[in-house]
Protein backbone atom coordinates (compact mmCIF):
# COMPACT_ATOMS: atom_id res chain seq x y z
CA UNK A 1 0.00 0.00 0.00
CA UNK A 2 1.06 3.71 -0.47
CA UNK A 3 2.29 4.56 2.46
CA UNK A 4 2.30 8.90 1.86
CA UNK A 5 -0.67 10.24 0.30
CA UNK A 6 -1.03 14.21 -0.53
CA UNK A 7 -4.62 16.09 -0.63
CA UNK A 8 -4.90 18.96 -2.98
CA UNK A 9 -8.45 20.25 -2.88
CA UNK A 10 -7.58 23.01 -4.98
CA UNK A 11 -4.97 22.55 -8.01
CA UNK A 12 -4.48 24.54 -10.75
CA UNK A 13 -2.53 24.38 -14.30
CA UNK A 14 0.35 26.81 -13.73
CA UNK A 15 1.71 28.67 -16.44
CA UNK A 16 4.42 30.50 -16.55
CA UNK A 17 4.95 33.64 -19.67
CA UNK A 18 8.07 36.12 -20.01
CA UNK A 19 8.32 39.68 -21.43
CA UNK A 20 10.73 42.35 -21.57
CA UNK A 21 8.74 44.57 -19.97
CA UNK A 22 5.60 44.94 -18.68
CA UNK A 23 3.63 47.94 -20.12
CA UNK A 24 0.12 48.81 -19.56
CA UNK A 25 -2.32 48.89 -22.39
CA UNK A 26 0.69 47.65 -24.69
CA UNK A 27 0.30 43.73 -27.27
CA UNK A 28 3.33 42.65 -25.11
CA UNK A 29 4.82 39.59 -27.23
CA UNK A 30 5.70 36.88 -24.62
CA UNK A 31 7.81 33.90 -24.93
CA UNK A 32 6.09 30.61 -25.07
CA UNK A 33 4.53 29.65 -22.15
CA UNK A 34 5.62 26.52 -20.30
CA UNK A 35 2.80 24.68 -18.03
CA UNK A 36 3.32 22.70 -15.25
CA UNK A 37 1.20 20.79 -12.45
CA UNK A 38 0.47 22.95 -9.89
CA UNK A 39 -1.17 23.02 -6.26
CA UNK A 40 0.31 22.92 -2.71
CA UNK A 41 -0.13 18.78 -2.12
CA UNK A 42 0.18 17.86 -6.39
CA UNK A 43 3.64 20.00 -5.79
CA UNK A 44 4.82 18.20 -2.57
CA UNK A 45 3.70 14.55 -4.44
CA UNK A 46 6.15 15.51 -7.28
CA UNK A 47 9.02 16.51 -4.63
CA UNK A 48 8.10 13.17 -3.04
CA UNK A 49 8.11 11.31 -6.35
CA UNK A 50 11.49 12.62 -7.64
CA UNK A 51 13.38 11.64 -4.27
CA UNK A 52 11.57 8.32 -4.28
CA UNK A 53 9.15 7.60 -2.31
CA UNK A 54 5.70 6.18 -2.75
CA UNK A 55 3.26 8.83 -2.56
CA UNK A 56 0.01 8.87 -4.53
CA UNK A 57 -2.11 12.27 -4.96
CA UNK A 58 -5.20 12.84 -4.58
CA UNK A 59 -7.25 16.14 -6.32
CA UNK A 60 -10.04 17.17 -8.22
CA UNK A 61 -10.24 18.02 -12.15
CA UNK A 62 -12.88 19.40 -14.25
CA UNK A 63 -13.35 20.74 -17.62
CA UNK A 64 -10.29 21.08 -20.15
CA UNK A 65 -7.52 21.84 -18.13
CA UNK A 66 -8.40 18.94 -15.47
CA UNK A 67 -7.62 16.87 -18.47
CA UNK A 68 -4.39 18.80 -19.12
CA UNK A 69 -3.48 18.64 -15.23
CA UNK A 70 -3.89 15.14 -15.12
CA UNK A 71 -1.78 14.72 -18.14
CA UNK A 72 1.01 16.68 -16.68
CA UNK A 73 0.72 15.17 -13.59
CA UNK A 74 0.97 11.54 -15.38
CA UNK A 75 4.34 13.24 -17.22
CA UNK A 76 5.98 12.93 -13.85
CA UNK A 77 4.97 9.56 -13.12
CA UNK A 78 3.20 10.55 -9.94
CA UNK A 79 0.61 8.13 -8.97
CA UNK A 80 -2.86 10.06 -8.73
CA UNK A 81 -6.35 9.54 -7.39
CA UNK A 82 -9.02 12.17 -8.94
CA UNK A 83 -12.09 13.13 -8.72
CA UNK A 84 -14.56 15.10 -11.20
CA UNK A 85 -16.13 18.37 -10.43
CA UNK A 86 -18.68 20.10 -13.01
CA UNK A 87 -16.24 23.85 -12.99
CA UNK A 88 -13.20 24.28 -15.04
CA UNK A 89 -9.96 23.62 -13.17
CA UNK A 90 -8.50 26.85 -11.96
CA UNK A 91 -5.46 28.08 -14.63
CA UNK A 92 -2.83 30.23 -12.19
CA UNK A 93 -0.14 32.15 -13.98
CA UNK A 94 3.17 33.74 -13.37
CA UNK A 95 4.49 36.25 -15.74
CA UNK A 96 8.54 37.38 -15.84
CA UNK A 97 9.94 40.41 -16.15
CA UNK A 98 13.20 39.48 -18.08
CA UNK A 99 15.02 43.40 -17.82
CA UNK A 100 14.42 43.27 -14.12
CA UNK A 101 13.82 39.54 -12.69
CA UNK A 102 10.32 40.47 -11.22
CA UNK A 103 7.76 37.95 -11.42
CA UNK A 104 4.04 38.83 -11.39
CA UNK A 105 1.38 35.96 -9.82
CA UNK A 106 -2.18 36.26 -10.70
CA UNK A 107 -4.01 33.85 -8.62
CA UNK A 108 -7.22 32.42 -9.05
CA UNK A 109 -9.53 31.49 -6.07
CA UNK A 110 -10.30 28.25 -8.04
CA UNK A 111 -13.54 26.32 -9.29
CA UNK A 112 -16.81 26.04 -6.74
CA UNK A 113 -17.10 22.78 -5.79
CA UNK A 114 -20.97 21.38 -4.27
CA UNK A 115 -21.19 19.77 -1.48
CA UNK A 116 -21.15 16.29 -3.27
CA UNK A 117 -17.60 17.08 -5.14
CA UNK A 118 -15.72 17.81 -1.87
CA UNK A 119 -16.93 14.80 0.26
CA UNK A 120 -16.05 13.07 -2.81
CA UNK A 121 -12.51 14.27 -2.50
CA UNK A 122 -12.66 13.40 1.22
CA UNK A 123 -13.94 9.93 0.57
CA UNK A 124 -10.81 8.82 -1.87
CA UNK A 125 -8.13 9.65 0.85
CA UNK A 126 -10.83 7.78 3.45
CA UNK A 127 -10.91 5.01 1.12
CA UNK A 128 -7.09 4.93 0.54
CA UNK A 129 -6.60 4.77 4.22
CA UNK A 130 -8.52 1.54 4.50
CA UNK A 131 -6.49 -1.33 5.53
CA UNK A 132 -7.08 -5.09 7.02
CA UNK A 133 -6.48 -4.23 10.79
CA UNK A 134 -4.83 -7.36 11.32
CA UNK A 135 -2.26 -6.12 9.07
CA UNK A 136 0.72 -4.11 10.51
CA UNK A 137 0.82 -0.09 10.33
CA UNK A 138 4.10 0.06 8.16
CA UNK A 139 1.86 -1.36 5.44
CA UNK A 140 -0.73 1.15 5.30
CA UNK A 141 -1.18 5.23 5.05
CA UNK A 142 1.38 6.38 7.40
CA UNK A 143 1.33 10.18 6.59
CA UNK A 144 -1.34 12.45 4.72
CA UNK A 145 -0.31 15.72 4.00
CA UNK A 146 -3.12 18.21 2.93
CA UNK A 147 -1.68 21.10 1.39
CA UNK A 148 -2.81 24.17 -0.42
CA UNK A 149 -5.92 26.86 -0.42
CA UNK A 150 -9.35 25.61 -0.34
CA UNK A 151 -11.55 26.07 -3.21
CA UNK A 152 -14.93 27.89 -3.12
CA UNK A 153 -17.57 26.04 -1.57
CA UNK A 154 -15.77 24.00 0.41
CA UNK A 155 -15.66 24.53 4.55
CA UNK A 156 -13.27 25.80 6.46
CA UNK A 157 -13.30 22.54 8.24
CA UNK A 158 -12.14 20.16 5.46
CA UNK A 159 -8.83 19.92 7.03
CA UNK A 160 -10.10 19.04 10.14
CA UNK A 161 -12.06 16.56 8.72
CA UNK A 162 -9.01 14.43 6.30
CA UNK A 163 -7.43 14.65 10.25
CA UNK A 164 -9.95 13.17 11.67
CA UNK A 165 -9.81 10.50 9.13
CA UNK A 166 -6.09 10.41 9.39
CA UNK A 167 -6.37 9.37 12.97
CA UNK A 168 -9.00 6.79 12.68
CA UNK A 169 -5.96 5.21 10.12
CA UNK A 170 -3.49 5.67 12.71
CA UNK A 171 -1.54 8.42 10.17
CA UNK A 172 -0.03 10.91 10.91
CA UNK A 173 -1.76 14.25 9.72
CA UNK A 174 0.88 17.18 8.12
CA UNK A 175 -0.73 20.60 7.66
CA UNK A 176 0.18 23.34 4.98
CA UNK A 177 -2.64 25.74 5.04
CA UNK A 178 -3.31 29.27 6.15
CA UNK A 179 -6.10 31.53 8.17
CA UNK A 180 -9.22 29.55 9.16
CA UNK A 181 -8.61 26.27 7.34
CA UNK A 182 -5.21 25.95 9.16
CA UNK A 183 -6.85 26.68 12.86
CA UNK A 184 -9.55 24.07 11.96
CA UNK A 185 -7.21 21.12 11.28
CA UNK A 186 -5.27 22.21 14.29
CA UNK A 187 -8.41 22.13 16.69
CA UNK A 188 -8.74 18.17 15.70
CA UNK A 189 -4.45 18.05 16.41
CA UNK A 190 -1.85 17.36 13.81
CA UNK A 191 1.23 15.73 13.47
CA UNK A 192 3.40 18.81 11.43
CA UNK A 193 2.46 22.19 10.86
CA UNK A 194 3.99 23.96 8.57
CA UNK A 195 3.31 27.61 8.40
CA UNK A 196 5.57 30.75 6.96
CA UNK A 197 6.45 33.42 9.61
CA UNK A 198 3.50 35.54 8.36
CA UNK A 199 0.94 32.42 8.31
CA UNK A 200 2.42 31.92 11.70
CA UNK A 201 1.91 35.29 12.54
CA UNK A 202 -1.75 35.51 11.32
CA UNK A 203 -2.66 32.14 13.23
CA UNK A 204 -1.36 33.19 17.04
CA UNK A 205 -2.22 36.48 16.58
CA UNK A 206 0.75 38.05 17.70
CA UNK A 207 3.70 39.91 15.54
CA UNK A 208 6.63 37.32 16.95
CA UNK A 209 9.99 38.99 15.83
CA UNK A 210 12.30 36.71 17.61
CA UNK A 211 13.79 33.51 17.50
CA UNK A 212 12.76 33.41 21.52
CA UNK A 213 9.32 33.90 21.22
CA UNK A 214 9.18 31.60 17.23
CA UNK A 215 9.86 28.99 20.16
CA UNK A 216 7.62 29.65 23.09
CA UNK A 217 4.54 30.07 20.89
CA UNK A 218 5.85 26.88 19.02
CA UNK A 219 5.62 24.75 22.04
CA UNK A 220 2.54 26.49 23.04
CA UNK A 221 0.38 25.16 20.31
CA UNK A 222 2.66 21.55 21.10
CA UNK A 223 1.88 22.11 24.94
CA UNK A 224 -1.95 22.54 23.51
CA UNK A 225 -2.33 19.23 21.56
CA UNK A 226 -2.77 20.74 18.92
CA UNK A 227 0.38 19.94 17.04
CA UNK A 228 3.35 17.24 17.30
CA UNK A 229 5.64 19.47 15.69
CA UNK A 230 6.10 23.10 13.91
CA UNK A 231 8.25 23.60 11.18
CA UNK A 232 8.59 27.38 10.45
CA UNK A 233 9.81 28.56 7.04
CA UNK A 234 11.74 32.01 7.73
CA UNK A 235 12.58 33.12 4.27
CA UNK A 236 16.24 34.14 3.73
CA UNK A 237 16.47 33.93 7.68
CA UNK A 238 16.19 29.90 7.32
CA UNK A 239 13.87 27.94 9.17
CA UNK A 240 12.85 26.38 12.86
CA UNK A 241 11.75 23.15 13.52
CA UNK A 242 10.05 22.78 17.14
CA UNK A 243 8.96 19.66 18.78
CA UNK A 244 8.51 18.72 22.27
CA UNK A 245 11.44 17.79 23.10
CA UNK A 246 13.83 19.80 21.28
CA UNK A 247 13.88 22.64 19.05
CA UNK A 248 16.26 22.87 16.31
CA UNK A 249 17.60 25.78 13.93
CA UNK A 250 18.79 25.66 10.40
CA UNK A 251 20.56 29.10 8.32
CA UNK A 252 19.29 29.36 5.14
CA UNK A 253 21.89 28.10 2.77
CA UNK A 254 23.79 31.13 0.64
CA UNK A 255 22.12 31.11 -2.41
CA UNK A 256 20.89 33.46 -4.82
CA UNK A 257 17.18 32.92 -5.35
CA UNK A 258 16.34 32.74 -9.40
CA UNK A 259 12.50 32.09 -8.36
CA UNK A 260 11.15 31.53 -4.62
CA UNK A 261 7.73 29.68 -6.42
CA UNK A 262 7.99 26.59 -5.10
CA UNK A 263 10.26 26.46 -2.32
CA UNK A 264 8.05 26.07 0.54
CA UNK A 265 6.47 22.70 -0.92
CA UNK A 266 9.55 21.42 -1.69
CA UNK A 267 10.68 21.65 2.00
CA UNK A 268 7.62 19.73 2.83
CA UNK A 269 8.21 17.64 0.28
CA UNK A 270 11.94 16.43 1.25
CA UNK A 271 10.84 16.07 4.97
CA UNK A 272 8.02 13.94 5.00
CA UNK A 273 10.02 11.89 2.24
CA UNK A 274 12.88 11.73 4.91
CA UNK A 275 10.47 10.83 8.06
CA UNK A 276 8.81 8.09 6.06
CA UNK A 277 11.59 6.61 4.82
CA UNK A 278 13.02 6.01 8.63
CA UNK A 279 15.11 9.21 9.12
CA UNK A 280 15.57 11.03 12.20
CA UNK A 281 13.82 14.29 12.89
CA UNK A 282 17.44 16.47 12.76
CA UNK A 283 17.96 14.91 8.88
CA UNK A 284 14.83 14.95 7.68
CA UNK A 285 14.86 18.66 8.75
CA UNK A 286 18.38 19.07 6.94
CA UNK A 287 16.86 17.50 3.83
CA UNK A 288 13.90 20.27 4.44
CA UNK A 289 16.04 23.20 3.72
CA UNK A 290 18.30 21.94 1.09
CA UNK A 291 15.45 21.05 -0.91
CA UNK A 292 13.53 24.50 -0.41
CA UNK A 293 17.15 25.97 -1.20
CA UNK A 294 17.67 24.09 -4.64
CA UNK A 295 13.81 24.97 -5.72
CA UNK A 296 15.58 28.32 -5.35
CA UNK A 297 17.72 27.72 -7.90
CA UNK A 298 15.50 27.13 -10.60
CA UNK A 299 13.69 29.03 -12.88
CA UNK A 300 10.01 29.71 -12.65
CA UNK A 301 8.08 26.82 -11.25
CA UNK A 302 10.61 24.22 -11.63
CA UNK A 303 10.99 22.51 -8.36
CA UNK A 304 13.82 20.77 -6.55
CA UNK A 305 16.23 18.32 -8.36
CA UNK A 306 17.38 15.26 -6.19
CA UNK A 307 21.00 15.50 -7.58
CA UNK A 308 20.47 19.03 -5.94
CA UNK A 309 19.16 18.30 -2.83
CA UNK A 310 21.84 15.73 -2.15
CA UNK A 311 24.65 17.74 -2.84
CA UNK A 312 23.06 20.72 -0.91
CA UNK A 313 22.09 18.62 2.17
CA UNK A 314 25.91 18.19 3.81
CA UNK A 315 25.98 22.32 3.32
CA UNK A 316 22.77 22.39 6.25
CA UNK A 317 23.68 23.18 9.35
CA UNK A 318 21.41 22.58 12.24
CA UNK A 319 21.72 23.53 15.51
CA UNK A 320 20.37 22.88 18.96
CA UNK A 321 18.26 26.19 20.72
Amino acid sequence: MTSVVTVTINPAVDVLMSVDRIIPTHKMRCALARRDPGGGGINVARVMKRLGSDVIAVYPIGGLLGTLLRRLVDDESVPCLTTGVSEETREDITVLERTTGLQYRFIQPGPRLTEQEWEACLEAVTSLCRRDISAPPERGVRFIVASGSLPPGVPDDFYSQIASAAHRAEARMVVDASGPPLKHALEASVYLVKPSLSEFRELIGNPVNNESDCVSACRSLIDDGRAEMVALTLGDQGALLVSREQALRAQALTIKPVSVVGAGDSFLGAMIWSLSSGRSIDVAFRYAVAAGSATLMMPGRELCRREDVERLVNDVKVQTI
